[in-house]
């Protein structure tokens, strides 16, 4: 996006910018350190054997030395002291053999949000090397990213466990990650952010420090033969500062996430209930606490498909009993969405990452709350209900729920029993075919638009991508601040692949 820059950017931000690309993201088909830092970077030239080779190139691997990134520690290891070694990732075990993981901590803190400055400066002299490669490899993407995993595949065999077993959809997100890195690879602190939450990620695939400098070799490597017309020290210079900054982050927030979270959780399944052909809502019981907040997601494995992680949105605020719930709806190819739908059932066991995501409620102030949930996109904001219900603070909360027909309206009945329970909420129906229930149909930003403005709101938007970008360019022109509108725009690891 060009021109103004608003909380719009730093949402595409989280949702474009996954290093799961470069490390360990699933797919399913149809879908800066000193350039002087010691000890980081020193002149190789690639070992010889075997190398990749693409039919129809002719071309031999990169002919100039690249640098080898190598391991860069915890930043307790750069100050000279080498820390704790990050064991591999999966419970301890004492001599008995009994499972023992690190305490959570009791509840867990809202994710700081970056705040979204307008750009005051020129891009830095790296950022406009990073994009100029870029531009370079556009026309060559798929050959890129091909030849990046080749090379990983043949330096690195041992990586290739870590990834799922199908690739075709991993080589599309690569290049994206790579070019929101270089769009934004001056905007530090949302990159600190939000890179510190893939960090954090990363730990359930098995992702170790040494893994990076391999990733980070082979993607220069790559980047070497197919930016031949632009690439030369001073280009390589910056791909190895951009990257050194990237894996690093990611590094320290997993080595400080060790202290206190598993790197995965187990969860039994205890109740699944088809709520339409398509759509069924599934009960899971962790084995260990699993702090989260309302509004938030997390990652979900099943056992059909190893090594397959899917984004889902927690449909209730913390639960007294510890169970977690999730609205799934099967679509096609949706390897890990047709399995929970179709195939899971009380007594199966499931692996949950992490919990992330920033659209959760700031109870320190009285606004009211402007929710549009679009399909499944319900359950995040039917937990947003239940953590305000939980405060007992009375603030307004309109709830506009989008679908494309009644039938589609599954959770309709649970949400009407929540308003007639509290009088601040309202919620209101919208289908976009036919004429819906209490006569609202058309696209749902419009009919939001209808009822407003809303000056004393901070809206929460949640569903199929475009209904968000939508919502969110129908509110901005509405009047409404950008930095009040808070949704997790993760098209590229939701939307994209069930």
């Amino acid at each position: 996006m060009c021109g103004r820059r608003t909380e719009t950017d730093r949402e595409k931000l989280e949702a474009k910018l996954t290093m799961d690309a470069l490390i360990t993201n699933a797919a399913e088909p149809g879908k800066g350190a000193g350039a002087g830092s010691p000890g980081w970077f020193d002149p190789h030239t690639p070992p010889d054997g075997p190398r990749p080779h693409h039919e129809g190139d002719g071309a031999a691997a990169p002919s100039r030395p690249v640098r080898p990134i190598r391991p860069v520690g915890t930043g307790a290891g750069r100050n000279g002291d080498p820390g704790p070694a990050l064991p591999r990732p999966g419970p301890a075990q004492d001599a008995a053999g009994a499972r023992h993981h690190p305490e959570p901590p009791a509840r867990q803190q809202p994710p700081p949000r970056a705040e979204v400055r307008p750009r005051s400066r020129p891009p830095s002299a790296d950022a406009q090397l990073i994009r100029r490669t870029m531009e370079e490899v556009a026309p060559v993407a798929d050959k890129t990213t091909s030849y990046f995993y080749a090379l990983l595949f043949i330096r690195h065999p041992e990586l290739r466990e870590l990834f799922p077993a199908a690739m075709d959809s991993q080589r599309d997100r690569l290049l994206k990650a790579l070019l929101t890195a270089a769009e934004h690879i001056d905007d530090a602190e949302i990159l600190t952010e939000y890179l510190s939450h893939l960090g954090r990620g990363h730990r359930k695939y098995g992702t170790r420090p040494e893994h990076y400098p391999a990733v980070g070799e082979c993607l220069i490597g790559a980047l070497t033969r197919y930016a031949s017309a632009v690439w030369n020290d001073e280009v390589e210079g910056a791909w190895v500062r951009a990257y050194t900054v990237i894996s690093q982050i990611m590094i320290d927030a997993a080595a400080a996430d060790e202290k206190h979270a598993p790197p995965w959780w187990q969860a039994e399944v205890v109740s699944h209930e088809p709520r339409t052909s398509d759509i069924a809502v599934v009960s899971v019981r962790p084995d260990q606490p699993y702090p989260f907040l309302a509004g938030q997601y997390t990652t979900l494995e099943t056992p059909w498909w190893p090594r397959v992680w899917r984004h889902y949105s927690f449909a209730s605020a913390p639960r007294s009993d510890g169970l977690l719930v999730f609205h799934v709806k099967a679509v096609p190819a949706g390897w890990v969405s047709g399995a929970l739908v179709h195939r899971a059932r009380p007594g199966d066991v499931l692996r949950l990452g992490p919990p992330g995501g920033s659209m959760v409620v700031d109870h320190s102030t009285d606004n009211g709350l402007l929710c549009l949930g679009g399909g499944t996109g319900i359950a995040p904001i039917k937990a947003l209900v239940e953590d305000v219900a939980q405060h007992g603070r009375r603030r307004a909360m309109d709830v506009f729920y989008g679908a494309r027909s009644d039938h589609d309206l599954y959770d309709l009945d649970t949400l009407l029993g929540l308003a007639q329970s509290h009088a601040w909420l309202s919620v209101r129906p919208v289908v976009s075919h036919g004429r819906g229930e209490g006569g609202l149909h058309g696209p749902l930003p419009e009919i939001v638009q209808q009822y407003g403005p809303w000056p004393e709101y901070d809206a929460y938007l949640s569903g199929p991508p475009g209904m968000i970008r939508s919502g969110v360019d129908t509110l901005v022109r509405g009047g409404m601040p950008s930095q009040r509108i808070r949704h997790d725009l993760i098209e590229e690891l939701v939307a994209a692949g069930p």
